[in-house]
């Protein structure tokens, strides 16, 4: 993963502002659709496979990475992060191999929501991962209560920041050692 974020990130409350509902670009609520893309919720298998360390065929060759392990092991510990709000595996539409990870963490009193991802190696450069946030983004700030998406990242990670700043997030002050880059609902 690509952002600040550990597998000790608190899950999702049910009764957040992030409650599952509709929206475009998603098909019955679930997957969110990119012209490239699906960022479809894990599944039980999915988990089963990643954290038993069981091959896939419709995984590309070197997924899962060890930030895939990690969010595996905390969506396995938090059914809950499974949900429409939570995390995602990032497909390719045209191949229907599983790319990488991309997911929501719980959103925090003030209405703002920390988000994270990742692309294995053999598919960065192609413009996946801010595809995938710019998506995320737009999914998450449409929720009731959410104002401001988030996602921390080190300095030593200008490749994230590039990121970043291509899905259309604002750099600001970071904290702990981190830069921030944020987005915020539209006022008015």
């Amino acid at each position: 993963m690509t952002s600040h974020l550990s597998p000790d990130s608190a899950a999702p409350d049910p009764a957040s502002p992030l409650s599952p509902a509709p929206t475009a670009g998603s098909t019955g609520g679930a997957d969110l659709l990119t012209a490239r893309l699906v960022l479809r919720p894990w599944s039980g298998s999915e988990l089963a496979a990643v954290l038993g360390g069981l091959r896939q065929p419709h995984w590309a060759a070197d997924y899962p990475d060890d930030g895939d392990r990690v969010i595996a092991g905390f969506t396995a510990g938090h059914p809950e992060a499974r949900g429409t709000y939570g995390q995602r595996q990032i497909i390719e539409r045209a191949s229907g191999l599983v790319v990488g990870g991309i997911g929501l963490f719980p959103p925090s009193d003030d209405g703002s929501v920390e988000f994270g991802y990742g692309v294995v190696p053999s598919r960065r450069g192609r413009g996946y991962a801010p595809e995938a946030a710019r998506a995320l983004v737009a999914f998450a700030l449409a929720a009731p209560g959410v104002h401001t998406v988030y996602a921390d990242v080190e300095p030593a990670n200008p490749a994230s920041c590039r990121v970043l700043e291509k899905a259309g997030l604002e750099r600001c002050a970071g904290s702990d050692g981190l830069v921030r880059f944020r987005a915020t609902a539209p006022t008015g």
